[in-house]
């Protein structure tokens, strides 16, 4: 992909003069539609060679547009809190909202690159973090994320020209560094790995624009006016993602009643004697888990789904009460806030994944897209349908990352769902948990069941696989929580080595 870029495109002073003016106008008037329509967001990726003008084209954006509504990160190596959560998690939360645009440097293809030409992994993690920052990009512009990459290029020869000439330059000296010249000693392998990655990476929705780098003048107007081009048609579009609309193909339709719900038996004994015992038992142990000195190695996502009124607030709370409240944080979630919908939508839960040796409960969950939002139509059909791949993607990554990953769907009756808001209605203190949202609800129970069940069959993974509680008896339903995550955790525990004692 380079062959090009090694050509000498030269733009004399005079002609830069004359378009940089009307490229200005055009770009600033392109912002301010994009400000104004707030349809979608702009991120721009920035890569390429050490030397070939990254940095003074992003100086010279921020320049031409109104840098208030640009928002630049250059990612370096992660911080102590960027490595206790997964890879991804710091360009997430970095991501620009609707309105906006966002410049990355050094974002996700930067260190499998960096590992690779170093050889850190192989060409089979090199492929699959390569799968994995195609599955990323895809969803970002599945989401209505304009991604616009730029590459920038020279020669091996251009490159050590130029870093001579900076480093001679008592103004821009600083920039030239030990590391600059020990990656240009690598040029012929960086190469190597840089161009059958920019060939797999590079997309109809997301193409790499592969930038000349010799002349500054050339290059700041070609990124200037593809930018402004790609940014005008996407305008012009009403905010639509140039990709053709596509309809999702059908799931199969149930043909008896037979499910992974039906064939639970939901009323489960278990005395109230009998249950405090057991729970005593099961919160110390889990105490016990939480205080392990390995578990500072370790961080825990609990996510709790399930009918409503099923008693998930109620299994939450004899969870919570085992645990250091220092170490524990409970995300409730509810219809997503403005700056929620502004953004991606598993944005919202990124940013809420724990630290190392925390946990994070999650009441409601980044299911909503293939639950509530799929029966209520608040998503296309394409849209929930590519949500199951993205949340086995999300939780994979966490479970690589070190997460453990425990989903618990609580599962009650249609009868017993119906006695629990009767009861709601009438005890004063239980009011506020019974809404008119809840009986029209109850009127949709079987789409809801088809959609869980397929939401199971589709996200149990052997990683993160789903527990089915049966919980019309709400005592036995909080043991079998109790009693799941302590598995999980010991299970998980088990393979995190113990360090040794110093003599």
């Amino acid at each position: 992909m380079f062959e090009s870029a090694k050509l000498k495109h030269r733009v004399n002073p005079v002609t830069f003069k004359r378009e940089e003016k009307k490229l200005r106008e055009a770009l600033l008037d392109a912002q301010i539609d994009l400000l104004e329509q707030r349809r979608f967001p702009v991120l721009v990726l920035i890569a390429g060679v050490e030397g070939a003008g990254k940095g003074e084209t992003v100086n010279l954006l921020n320049e031409w547009m109104d840098p208030r509504h640009i928002h630049t990160h250059g990612f370096g190596p992660p911080s102590d809190e960027e490595r206790e959560r997964p890879a991804n998690w710091r360009f997430w939360r970095a991501l620009p909202p609707k309105g906006q645009i966002g410049v990355f440097f050094g974002a996700w293809h930067t260190m499998p690159i960096v590992q690779r030409v170093m050889g850190q992994i192989d060409d089979g993690e090199f492929a699959s973090s390569v799968a994995d920052i195609r599955r990323l990009e895809r969803m970002l512009c599945d989401e209505g994320v304009l991604l616009v990459k730029y590459w920038f290029h020279l020669s091996k020869g251009q490159q050590k020209k130029r870093l001579h000439a900076l480093e001679k330059d008592p103004r821009t000296r600083w920039r030239v560094t030990d590391l600059e010249w020990d990656y240009f000693k690598l040029y012929d392998r960086f190469i190597e790995v840089c161009d059958p990655f920019l060939r797999e990476t590079s997309t109809g929705e997301a193409p790499w624009i592969v930038v000349p780098g010799v002349d500054p003048r050339y290059r700041a107007l070609t990124v200037g006016r593809h930018l402004l081009a790609t940014l005008r048609q996407r305008l012009k579009d009403g905010g639509e993602s140039s990709r053709p609309a596509r309809k999702a193909l059908p799931l199969p339709a149930p043909r008896d009643s037979v499910n992974v719900l039906s064939k639970l038996v939901l009323d489960q004994q278990l005395t109230r004697a009998e249950y405090r015992k057991e729970l005593e038992k099961w919160q110390g142990r889990l105490n016990s888990l939480a205080r392990d000195p390995r578990m500072k190695q370790l961080s825990v996502v609990a996510v709790f789904e399930g009918n409503d009124s099923a008693g998930k607030g109620g299994a939450i709370r004899r969870v919570t009460q085992a645990l250091d409240a220092r170490f524990y944080d409970t995300v409730s979630v509810a219809a997503p806030t403005e700056e929620e919908r502004a953004q991606p939508y598993l944005w919202r839960f990124w940013r809420h994944l724990p630290r190392r040796g925390n946990l994070t409960i999650f009441d409601r969950s980044w299911y909503g897209r293939v639950l509530v939002e799929r029966i209520e139509g608040f998503c296309s059909d394409a849209d929930w349908m590519r949500a199951y791949g993205e949340i086995n993607d999300f939780e994979d990554a966490m479970v690589r990352h070190g997460t453990v990953v425990v989903k618990f769907w609580l599962a009650i009756s249609k009868e017993e769902q119906y006695r629990r808001f009767k009861e709601r209605e009438k005890v004063a203190f239980k009011r506020f948990k019974i809404t008119k949202e809840d009986w029209r609800n109850r009127k949709r129970w079987h789409e809801y069941e088809v959609a869980v069940c397929d939401m199971v069959d589709r996200t149990s993974t052997a990683k993160a696989p789903w527990t089915l509680v049966e919980a019309n008896n709400k005592l036995h339903a909080r043991i079998k929580v109790l009693q799941t995550l302590c598995a999980a955790l010991e299970e998980r525990l088990e393979q995190v080595p113990k360090k040794r004692k110093k003599d």
